[in-house]
């Protein structure tokens, strides 16, 4: 099959990793790609968010199907342009793409579905954010309305920081402010293709930049799959799978196919589980990252059937995804000042060293060729990822493999998955 991948980060650098080990004849371009995405696909100078473009490319070299990785290409409405020349492509269109582009939208479609959720005030000025804020109270949750790269939410007690959050977002737009929630946070994907879904494995991220989660948000700094400790409040994974697909993803899809704007791609419900059940964050309109780091090398099936499958609106044919026994743990190296002024171009080294490590492998995320070496050219630089029998296995080897790894000024997390292995 020949796939175009658009995106240069970790993600779709995993998405092409599962691609190429279920079949190694497939025929993958990746735009832009990066630096470890080069050693596994054919990188292509093609700007993802040109929707001309990148139909021209794939119409021109019979590209069979383009999976869109980030939410830029999405909600500059990448997928229509294909769709209308008949080129499959997993990802909605500009339409149902605000369900991640504009968390009013988002808010709205959930009420209209009746999925649980918490309350959300929309504020467009700085005298509305405080009347959200004196009524919600605190702890205070502030976001971003529109696209912010998993950086626009600030939770905080200070309500002089959630002003300030507030007002630098607000000359690009609304705000919205919403009640805190308590509570573990899990997130789950779904493959939708209009009508149907079908759930993959849950994740559970970290988005904090800093252990014990203190920092700063980020867009996620590691992450684990499978998620054992949903057996202690649903009995199991299946059970805690088929309630969320049955509350959330099958009544939001319904109500988007219902006012004509059919959701294709991928769902990513971020959730979390409150004393009242469980309740929706965020919707995103595709792979999570990092949390594809860990869901895609746990599955079984082919993913080029499933992404056609739903592409092609034919997921009812497909049973639903099987994973593996296997654990996954990934950790996030980071340039030093992110994520709010990442330092770039320095070297990176130790990358071979990593990879040698049994049961690891590297999903690389702002990565270059410069000088016959490897430099930074962003504030997440790659994932390492260790696969294993256990949580203390898989962990054990992802960190092994970190320390392989030099990078001036780097940074990560040094508790992902530490919990679930102790407990």
């Amino acid at each position: 099959m020949k796939i175009l991948v658009l995106g240069s980060g970790a993600r779709e650098h995993a998405i092409i990793l599962s691609l190429r080990a279920e079949d190694a004849a497939h025929e993958i371009f990746a735009a832009p790609g990066n630096a470890g995405i080069a050693r596994d696909a054919t990188v292509v100078a093609l700007d993802p968010d040109d929707s001309a473009a990148v139909t021209m490319f794939a119409n021109e070299n019979a590209v069979d199907l383009v999976v869109i990785g980030p939410e830029a290409p999405l909600v500059a409405g990448v997928a229509d342009g294909l769709r209308e020349r008949g080129i499959p492509v997993f990802g909605p269109g500009k339409a149902a793409a605000q369900l991640e582009g504009s968390k009013s939208f988002a808010k709205r479609i959930m009420d209209a579905a009746g999925v649980p959720t918490g309350r959300a005030l929309r504020a467009a000025t700085r005298v509305e954010v405080e009347a959200a804020l004196d009524d919600l109270g605190a702890p205070y949750v502030v976001k971003a309305d529109g696209l912010a790269a998993g950086k626009g939410v600030i939770v905080t007690d200070d309500r002089d920081a959630a002003l300030a959050h507030a007002d630098a977002y607000l000359p690009s737009g609304a705000v919205l402010v919403e009640e805190f929630l308590t509570g573990p946070e899990v997130s789950l994907f779904f493959l939708a293709d209009g009508d149907h879904v079908l759930p993959l494995s849950p994740a559970q991220d970290y988005k904090r930049l800093r252990d014990g989660d203190e920092g700063p948000n980020t867009g996620g700094m590691g992450a684990y799959s499978p998620v054992p400790w949903l057996s202690h409040s649903f009995g199991g994974e299946d059970e805690f799978v088929d309630l969320v697909t049955r509350e959330v993803a099958e009544p939001v899809i319904r109500r988007l196919d219902e006012e004509g704007t059919p959701f294709i791609g991928l769902l990513y419900a971020g959730l979390i589980l409150t004393e009242q059940g469980v309740k929706v964050i965020e919707f995103n309109a595709r792979f999570g990252d990092p949390e594809t780091q860990v869901v895609l090398p746990r599955l079984v099936d082919p993913l080029s059937e499933l992404l056609l499958a739903a592409a092609s609106g034919h997921l009812e044919d497909q049973p639903r995804p099987a994973f593996a026994d296997a654990v996954a743990v990934t950790v996030v190296l980071a340039s030093e000042g992110y994520p709010q002024a990442p330092v770039t171009g320095r070297s990176l080294s130790g990358v071979d060293a990593a990879s040698a490590v049994e049961g690891v492998h590297l999903a690389h995320a702002a990565t270059a060729e410069a000088g016959g070496g490897l430099v930074t050219t962003g504030g997440r630089v790659l994932n390492v990822v260790g696969l294993g029998t256990t949580f203390a296995q898989a962990r054990d080897r992802a960190y092994r493999a970190l320390a392989e790894i030099t990078l001036e000024g780097g940074q990560h997390r040094t508790d992902i998955a530490e919990r679930v292995v102790e407990h």
